[in-house]
């Protein structure tokens, strides 16, 4: 997938320049905060400020600090966002936790979502490349890929694990460019 930070403006491309400018392969299980840059940066900042023209800056928002496994902040702001796309980031942030329990939770407050045609098809792609992936998609289904991440968590370094976290990032980049893009 194409995913250029450009495309949200100078202030979001500063920032996802901290960590792999939107490329970053995030772990399956929530860790620290992977930069002390950025996460001083987002402390400053409004979602008002960052995403002027979103119909929701709050869910955008989460999602930077998600892209930067900074649980806590990400955490309150999906939580506060009350959207479904606010819904779908609160249960990225619970498969990382990992409780698939609560995740499969707030994908069932989900439903259906736009990005998931495009998820569907971006996946293929990577687990075509990935053939010992043994994760295939013909429609999205948010809780086959809890179940995938959850395999490839107990197999470190794995084809599993490297394709669990490519999927990752193309959600992420989905899911932000659909939250980020003015109303």
């Amino acid at each position: 997938m194409d995913f250029d930070p450009a495309k949200y403006g100078p202030g979001i491309a500063r920032i996802l320049a901290f960590d792999g400018n939107g490329q970053r392969l995030m772990p399956l299980t929530c860790g620290a905060c992977s930069s002390l840059e950025a996460r001083a940066e987002l402390q400053n900042l409004k979602p008002q400020a960052l995403f002027p023209e979103a119909k929701h800056p709050q869910a955008p928002m989460a999602g930077l600090w998600l892209y930067f496994s900074c649980f806590e902040e990400a955490h309150q702001l999906a939580d506060a966002c009350g959207t479904k796309d606010g819904e779908f980031w609160h249960a990225i942030l619970h498969r990382q936790e990992p409780d698939s329990g609560n995740a499969a939770y707030w994908f069932r407050r989900v439903g259906s979502h736009a990005i998931f045609p495009e998820l569907a098809r971006e996946t293929q792609k990577i687990t075509a490349r990935v053939k010992e992936a043994e994760f295939r998609v013909g429609k999205w289904d948010p809780y086959a890929f809890i179940a995938f991440c959850e395999r490839a968590r107990n197999q470190p370094g794995s084809a599993q694990e490297q394709a669990a976290m490519e999927v990752q990032r193309v959600e992420w980049q989905l899911l932000f460019d659909h939250c980020a893009r003015p109303a």
